[in-house]
């Protein structure tokens, strides 16, 4: 195995400048991957259309007899692994003859699609213009996306896939206040998650993936909830006989745009290509994909701790934290605008915050402090900042 170092190196020097956000189209993508084109390192073909009529695209990568499908953004406001396909694209691109890139090209086929729900992507919304989310539609397949989907696999019989997506940022390393950066998971194929040898490899490259990208997020990846999920599609593509990784990127602070985890994915991807390609995954240990924290969901975007709150006039004031989650909303004109919404008030002991605000000294009342409240997220910190002040 190449040394984690060279990994994290080449990712970093090969991500795409003009990549500085995780809001974009298809149409933006597809400009940054057109220039790349040209060099013929790759191969792009429109494979078929959404719902709104939105081509979807497929780039295959490599010569080798080991054949391996990866998606991104099926659900349209998941881009991290999106940005990190480009970047991918763009490495192999310009460093054709890296002893990395040649290991993975001489010993694999890759098949990637780099948003499969474009439609979404134009909203940036979960959901399908259909209103579906594609990923409960794996045994229906009553959306063209999905469908799309299902024929790769089964017209290219992939050895493994990698199905790529974005957790809640909020998610946390098992009960502590700790950010959960990456999730991993080897999906379940029926509900006793009985263990066959389609997941067992898969649980391996896990493994490797897990000892990659530890130096990245230190005490910060996780494994993903394991229940089995008959319409999903990772599950199905476990079930039907090709080893499903998947990857879901959550939060790192002071990134909101994910760039950190952005180049997170491409070491945790060149890790596993070449671990598959030398065969080196058959020898990785399990237990550093089994020993993973599971998910935990104990953290909010804002907590303000220590404040004094009175809820009305005729009960005594009380101490109290403030929980807050920011969130994008689109105004009336159509500007992203990132929205607080207060979730919780109480004793949030238990609880971390991306940012933590001491509210001592601070008194709240309900006019201003109040549950499900919402309000501009400027105009929260610009509330705090008065209230320091007086």
């Amino acid at each position: 195995m190449t040394p984690q170092t060279d990994l994290i190196e080449l990712a970093r020097k090969f991500r795409l400048a003009d990549i500085a956000s995780r809001r974009f189209p298809q149409s933006r993508m597809l400009e940054w991957i057109r220039p790349l084109l040209i060099h013929g390192q790759f191969n792009a073909a429109p494979i078929a259309s959404s719902a709104e009529g939105r081509a979807i695209h497929l780039y295959t990568y490599g010569t080798g007899t080991t054949k391996i499908l990866l998606w991104s953004q099926m659900h349209g406001d998941e881009s991290t692994a999106t940005m990190a396909l480009i970047d991918l694209l763009n490495l192999v691109t310009f460093t054709p003859d890296h002893p990395v890139v040649k290991t993975i090209h001489s010993h694999l086929t890759l098949f990637i699609v780099p948003m499969l729900n474009p439609d979404g992507a134009e909203r940036f919304q979960r959901r399908t213009a259909q209103q579906i989310d594609m990923n409960r539609d794996a045994l229906r397949l009553a959306t063209p996306e999905a469908l799309i989907l299902k024929n790769l696999r089964d017209t290219h019989q992939p050895d493994f896939a990698f199905n790529l997506h974005d957790q809640e940022p909020r998610s946390t390393v098992g009960q502590s206040k700790e950010i959960a950066a990456i999730a991993l998971l080897a999906p379940a194929v029926d509900e006793p998650n009985s263990e066959t040898p389609t997941q067992q490899r898969a649980r391996l490259v896990a493994a490797r993936i897990a000892q990659a990208i530890e130096p990245l997020v230190p005490g910060h990846i996780t494994r993903y909830d394991d229940t089995f999920e008959p319409r999903a599609f990772g599950d199905n593509i476990q079930k039907w006989g090709t080893s499903t990784i998947l990857i879901e990127s959550g939060g790192w602070r002071d990134d909101p745009e994910k760039m950190h985890l952005r180049t997170t994915n491409v070491v945790a991807l060149l890790s596993a290509f070449l671990s598959i390609a030398q065969g080196d995954y058959l020898q990785a240990n399990p237990a550093l994909y089994e020993s993973l924290p599971r998910n935990g969901k104990n953290l909010f975007d804002i907590i303000v701790r220590g404040a004094t709150f009175k809820a009305g006039f005729f009960v005594p004031p009380l101490v109290i934290d403030i929980g807050i989650n920011i969130d994008a909303k689109i105004d009336s004109i159509g500007r992203v605008v990132p929205t607080a919404t207060i979730v919780d008030l109480g004793d949030l002991s238990m609880f971390g915050a991306l940012r933590e605000f001491d509210g001592t000294g601070i008194r709240f009342d309900s006019t201003e402090i109040e549950l499900e409240k919402t309000l501009p997220e400027q105009d929260l910190i610009e509330l705090l900042g008065r209230k320091r002040r007086n």
